[in-house]
Parts: C-alpha cells; sequence; structure tokens
C-alpha cells in the first residue's frame, strides 16, 4: 500500500506537487493518469525516496522508502528503462543487483525468463532495444518479488504484443494481492489495465475513483444511430427531449434516451434504422473533459 498525505513539492517558485493525498491499494492496478507537467513523475520520485517533499507526507508499506531496510523486497520501480550499464550484459546487471540485495542467483534466470529475455541474457544492454529495456526493467523491479510495483510508461517503445503482455503481467501481479501503481499517457492501455484511477493536474488531485465511476460521472455516453433516414429522426427525438449530433464516422450521437426509447419511436414512425449501439463515455474523453483547465499549451482544432 501507497499513502500520500498534503503531499507538495517545490522547485523554487515552481510548485510541482499541490497538497497531494491520495491511496494505492493492493489487490488492484491503480493508473496515474496527467498532462504532461502535472506532477505525475515527481510524486513517483518521492515515494520511493528520490525526491524530499516540501511538506507532506509519502509511505510504502507504512513506512518512508528510505527506513525500508531491504527495498528492492518491498517495493519494485521502474523510472527510467535506459537506466542500465551499457556495458554490462542483461544477466550481470541482475545479478549485480540480487547480490547486493542478498537475492539468490537462481531468481535471476527466474525474471529473465518471466519478461521473456532468457534468449539475450548474455548481451550487452547498449544493443538492447527501448522495448527490450522496458522488459529488463521490469526483470530489475520483480528481482526481490516486492509487494508493490511502481511503473512510470511501462508500455514506451513495446509492440503490439509487448503491450498485452505487460498489461497482463501486471494485471496478474494485481491479482496475486500486490500493490501496483502505474502512470501513462496511452488512455486505451490504461482503460483495459486499470481498475482504479487518480488524475492529477497542475499537481493537484482532480479525481480519484474506479475506473467504472471515472466512465460514468465524467464525459457523456451515448447511443449511435445510423439511419438513412437521420434528419426525420433527429426531428422526433428532439421532441422526446434528446439531443443529437453528427458522430464523428457517420450516424447521429443520440443523448437523453436508451437505445430501446430510440428504437420504439423509430418504428412509431417508420424510420429505418440500419444500426442502434449504447456508446459507453471513453477514457480519454473522460480524462480530457476532467484535465481541460490544467493543461499549459492546447492546439485548437481546425474547423
Amino acid at each position: 500500500m501507497i499513502e500520500a498525505r498534503r503531499l507538495t513539492k517545490r522547485y523554487g517558485s515552481t510548485l510541482a506537487v499541490d497538497d497531494l493525498s491520495f491511496d494505492v491499494l493492493p489487490g488492484r492496478v491503480t493508473g496515474f493518469l496527467g498532462p504532461n507537467g502535472a506532477g505525475k513523475s515527481t510524486t513517483m520520485r518521492m515515494v520511493l525516496g528520490l525526491d524530499r517533499p516540501t511538506s507532506g507526507t509519502v509511505t510504502v508499506l507504512g513506512r518512508p522508502f528510505g527506513e525500508h531496510h531491504r527495498p528492492l523486497h518491498e517495493i519494485g520501480a521502474v523510472l527510467e528503462s535506459r537506466s542500465v550499464h551499457g556495458g554490462r550484459s542483461a544477466y550481470n546487471h541482475l545479478l549485480c543487483l540480487a547480490q547486493s540485495n542478498g537475492i539468490a542467483e537462481r531468481r535471476v534466470h527466474d525474471v529473465l525468463e518471466l519478461v521473456g529475455l532468457s534468449d539475450v541474457a548474455g548481451r550487452r544492454a547498449r544493443a538492447f532495444s527501448l522495448g527490450m529495456s522496458q522488459r529488463l526493467g521490469l526483470a530489475a523491479a520483480l528481482l526481490g518479488d516486492p509487494a508493490v510495483v511502481l511503473c512510470d510508461e511501462p508500455v514506451n517503445g513495446l509492440d503490439p504484443e509487448g503491450i498485452r503482455w505487460i498489461r497482463t503481467t501486471l494485471r496478474a501481479l494485481a491479482a496475486e494481492g500486490r500493490t501496483v501503481f502505474v502512470s501513462s499517457h496511452l488512455m486505451s492501455e490504461m482503460a483495459l489495465m486499470a481498475d482504479h484511477v487518480i488524475v492529477v493536474g497542475r499537481g493537484r488531485l482532480l479525481a480519484d475513483a474506479s475506473m467504472a465511476d471515472l466512465l460514468a460521472s465524467g464525459a457523456r455516453s451515448f447511443a449511435l444511430v445510423r439511419t438513412p433516414d437521420a434528419t426525420r429522426l433527429a426531428a422526433v427525438l428532439h421532441k422526446a427531449g434528446a439531443t443529437t449530433s453528427a458522430h464523428a464516422d457517420g450516424g447521429l450521437e443520440v443523448v437523453g434516451l436508451p437505445c430501446d426509447r430510440i428504437g420504439d419511436l423509430a418504428a412509431e414512425h417508420g424510420l429505418r434504422v440500419h444500426e442502434l449501439t449504447p456508446r459507453q463515455a471513453s477514457l480519454e474523453a473522460a480524462f480530457l473533459e476532467l484535465t481541460h483547465d490544467s493543461v499549459d499549451f492546447r492546439v485548437e482544432e481546425a474547423s
């Protein structure tokens, strides 16, 4: 478990993290989201004792990170996948970490197999692709079989198979009862991976909710209707209290009426319907709605 209480970090006149409080609980994947510059990486660095809070506290398993006598056995982290001595092989990199933390050599072989690097264990790290480096970073994080796993942008550089692998791996770790805390800018992937979401903007907490609750309370859900009688159906739906708009890939977005009522109204008026599908708001839409006022740089859409 990770507990942050009124966590604040200043760099001179810059307020990077502003009175931030949250819990990351075991048994689920918690996603950590925010625009660039929102304070996510700074917060993760404070969790790991790499940055000292200006005020407030953050603990891992009930203690500040620096008070753990065997930290690699308590929390494994992937912050910078390239932070490896380029001249060392993957095996020797992990072996050095294992020997310095009282971990048996057998565990090095186990984690190399777990992350799919057994066949390249003797290759120097400088020859690794970004995706291979991400796998090696996760191997190092899991070396001590920790109760807490923290990853900053773990899917960067991975191909689709690798992305699915990291998702499956992190969800399996959470299912074992571990605390899993993951940041990412890939909303589609986070929607598949995370059970719970913490959203920050300009260093402040914007949301701390289950994925289902965030989607339900955020951007609107709608029904997608495809019909050759769009103008007439829109008029009928407006009279029934709905609002309609053109969908990006064709059809009508209908807000304010359930699908069964839309279908009944179309049938009553003899209007053909080729598709009638409920659409849940995406995580991307909910995220953009939440963080609209927390973005430093915004590009206006072309009209």
